[in-house]
């Protein structure tokens, strides 16, 4: 088991060693004091980090988050990183972004298309430690080679492919494979691990840029 990122820790919740973040809680996760679970249930992040992948997250991490949906995962992002630019194309759970970003204040919520980076570029810092993907598309590969502008030469892509929604049609191993040779095109992915059964269909990847 790799190290976890200064700022995430594992503590018993009834009795079960489960990660933890220190912050305000979001979705109703289990708290003790100050700390509040990562459920791995409900963040595909949560359950890389608990696969054991060397995410290259240490804390303090100036961090792109794509697809960053209601807040549930770039919450727990928000609690360890550095200033964390959460990007998410769909205005309803944009809205309880915004609320989550409240008590947050490292979280900076981008109501944008992850696939337009152009359209961000002004706001997002460069040299990021790292770009977090969990975009529900088409495309996935392109999505992180046309942010990859943002990384630092050392920083760290970790990304969810999610195969249902590249191809519902196809097996999963052989849409991981397709958007594998994709994205090294402009990476070089280090680790993957399948994240089933708690994320059906979805396979985790750290990759750094070329």
């Amino acid at each position: 088991m790799t190290d976890l990122p200064v700022g995430v820790k594992r503590r018993q919740f009834d009795g079960v060693s489960r990660l933890a973040t220190r912050g305000a809680p979001v979705y109703g996760e289990p708290t003790d004091g100050e700390w509040r679970v990562w459920d791995a249930g409900r963040s595909k992040l949560g359950a890389t980090v608990e696969a054991g992948l060397d995410t290259g997250l240490v804390g303090g991490d100036r961090v792109l988050y794509l697809g960053a949906a209601s807040g549930t995962t770039v919450s727990h992002v928000a609690d360890f990183a550095g200033p964390t630019y959460a990007v998410e194309f769909a205005p309803r759970p944009a809205r309880d972004l915004v609320e989550v970003a409240e008590r947050r204040p490292r979280l900076f919520p981008l109501l944008k298309d992850a696939r337009r980076p152009e359209t961000y570029a002004h706001i997002v810092e460069s040299d990021l430690d790292a770009v977090i993907q969990d975009v529900a598309t088409r495309d996935q590969a392109e999505v992180a080679l046309r942010n990859q502008r943002f990384l630092a030469r050392d920083g760290r892509l970790i990304l969810a492919i999610k195969a249902r929604s590249e191809d519902v049609t196809a097996a999963p191993g052989d849409v991981f494979e397709d958007v594998l040779d994709s994205l090294r095109e402009g990476y070089e992915v280090l680790e993957t691990v399948r994240l089933d059964p708690t994320h059906d269909s979805h396979l985790a990847v750290v990759a750094r840029p070329r």
